[in-house]
Parts: structure tokens; C-alpha cells; sequence
């Protein structure tokens, strides 16, 4: 099965990025997946001469053949004035208009404040919606101060397991372990010095 992340985060590192990552883990912990991440601002002047042109240049257009032949998909937004970004509707306004039609999808997003979560129910449901797609219940919203806390990676999880239900059904994996959060971050951590350290 196919699984496609699309994350619209912009920095390197991104928090909206390592939030698509724990979604995608979460799910090939609970079903075989092969995931392929669609990192939108490698795409943005592809998008923005799409909007005006109309033709999609060829990783654009690859980005969204890929979208399209998903089992399931996972879409993270940082959130900008309390919205998703305009790169990550401008590259939903490019598709296909069926696209989306009967897909799964996990919808999640990242901010600097809890006050933004409704960006969820608010901004993010009703697009998909209105692109036919079938939106877990669960949606996942990750503020600066939910990083390492309680409560994050019980949603990550349980979203995962709404995504993987909802995707054609393939050989299931046993319920694998679940590397606690803090050990994931402290792992995260040693990277980042590594990388640095290798500059």
C-alpha cells in the first residue's frame, strides 16, 4: 500500500515535518506501507506557475500523480494567521478535482500556541470535505509546548490507527512497541548535533 505524506512545513528543520514523520511511523507500525513525503517547498515556484500557466512542471506534476494514487495520505500545515499556510492550499488548489474523491486522510498541523488547534475543525475538515475526501476523525495538533509532553504522541497514535482502518485492506502488523516520546526526541536531538557537527 501507498502511503503519501505532504508537509508544508518551510524551515530545516521543521517541526511540521518531524510531525508528518511520527504520523507515517505510527501508521507502518500498524499496517505495511510504502510512504513517500511531498516536501512543498521544494514545489513552490512549480505551484505558483501552475496557478498562472496552468501546466505543472514535472515534480509538480510527479507530486501530484503521487497524491493521486495514494491508498492514504497524511497532510501537516504549519498554521499562518490562524489558517493553513497559502503554499499548502495553493498546492490542494492544483490538483485534480477528483483527487481526492473517497481518499483517506489524516489532517494535522503545527503552531506556536494551543490557541490555534481549532485550525483543525475550522480550516483544515472543511476543505477536505469539500474535496470528497474521507478525514479521520482524529486530528493532530502540535503547539511549541506539546513537544515532549503527555498527550501528543496518545493522538499521534490514535489517528494513525483511524488512517490505517480506512486504507484498503492489507496484511495488519502485529501491534509493534511504541518507542517511548522522550526517547524519540533525545534521538532526535543526537542527529541534529551529529549533523551540526559535521558542517
Amino acid at each position: 500500500m501507498k502511503l503519501v505524506v505532504v508537509s508544508a512545513g518551510l524551515s530545516v528543520p521543521s517541526s511540521t515535518r518531524l510531525l508528518a514523520d511520527r504520523l507515517a511511523a505510527a501508521v507502518d507500525r500498524r499496517t505495511p506501507v510504502d510512504t513517500e513525503v511531498i516536501e512543498l517547498r521544494d514545489l513552490a515556484v512549480e505551484i505558483a506557475h501552475n496557478l498562472t500557466n496552468g501546466f505543472p512542471g514535472k515534480a509538480l506534476a510527479a507530486a501530484q500523480d503521487a497524491v493521486a494514487g495514494a491508498d492514504g495520505l497524511i497532510v501537516v500545515t504549519p498554521v499562518f494567521s490562524a489558517s493553513y499556510s497559502g503554499l499548502f492550499k495553493s498546492f490542494f488548489d492544483v490538483l485534480d478535482k477528483d483527487a481526492l474523491a473517497g481518499k483517506p486522510v489524516l489532517i494535522a498541523a503545527t503552531g506556536g500556541t494551543a490557541r490555534h488547534s481549532l485550525v483543525l475543525d475550522h480550516a483544515l475538515r472543511p476543505l477536505f470535505s469539500y474535496l470528497r475526501a474521507v478525514i479521520v476523525p482524529t486530528g493532530v495538533y502540535a503547539a511549541s509546548e506539546d513537544w515532549g509532553a503527555e498527550g501528543l504522541p496518545d493522538r499521534i497514535e490514535r489517528a494513525a490507527q483511524e488512517l490505517a482502518a480506512l486504507m484498503p485492506k492489507a496484511e495488519r502488523r502485529e501491534e509493534a512497541p511504541v518507542v517511548p516520546f522522550a526517547e524519540q526526541l533525545a534521538a532526535l536531538r543526537v542527529d541534529r548535533a551529529d549533523r551540526a557537527a559535521a558542517r
